[in-house]
């Protein structure tokens, strides 16, 4: 019922479900356990998460540090450019990002494991859906700033300014961060 493909970071994985449509409109799978397991993906879910950003909203980039979670992202409806950047030091991928656009008309899907930290930039008014392994612990982020170029992370160009929350204007850089990444591994 799915297609599941690798990217360029260890364990980060694009997911492609299979759309059934006729004359009515459509049906798909959004999870299935099963075919998840048969891909390699083998985590327990928690949690059911959704967001919604006007254009021009950058979230990110961060995760969990003394409890990482796992996720899956969609974006059910508009269109971002999602991002997974690896902060697990034990990584050969550490250090590497990678970006993905999901839309509502693709289906994409981007499984992102504990340890990867996730951003996103929505380039339309978005409904984003996030499937998670642990629930959000305050005071447990860890992050770095989304235009720092050690990462040069390359957003898509959009009309107007960005919009940022305070906490992802305050991060330092990725050196910074992952310094604290090793003190807890």
């Amino acid at each position: 019922m799915m297609e599941v493909f690798d990217t360029c970071i260890e364990g980060v994985k694009v997911i492609q479900p299979k759309v059934f449509g006729d004359s009515r409109g459509s049906f798909m799978e959004l999870w299935n356990d099963q075919s998840l397991r048969d891909a390699g993906i083998e985590e327990e879910w928690v949690q059911d998460n959704i967001s919604t950003s006007v254009k021009g909203v950058l979230r990110g980039v961060h995760t969990q540090l003394l409890h990482p979670q796992a996720k899956i992202v969609s974006c059910m409806q508009g269109m971002i450019y999602d991002v997974a950047v690896d902060m697990r030091p034990e990584s050969a991928t550490c250090g590497r990002w990678y970006g993905e656009l999901l839309t509502a008309e693709n289906r994409r899907q981007m499984f992102l494991p504990k340890g990867v930290a996730h951003g996103f930039l929505t380039l339309e008014d978005a409904m984003v859906w996030m499937k998670v392994t642990t629930h959000y612990t305050p005071g447990d982020e860890i992050g770095f700033s989304w235009d720092d170029p050690a990462v040069g992370i390359d957003w898509p160009r959009i009309d107007g300014e960005l919009t940022l929350a305070e906490k992802d204007l305050m991060w330092d850089g990725f050196a910074v961060a992952m310094e604290k990444v090793k003190q807890y591994r």
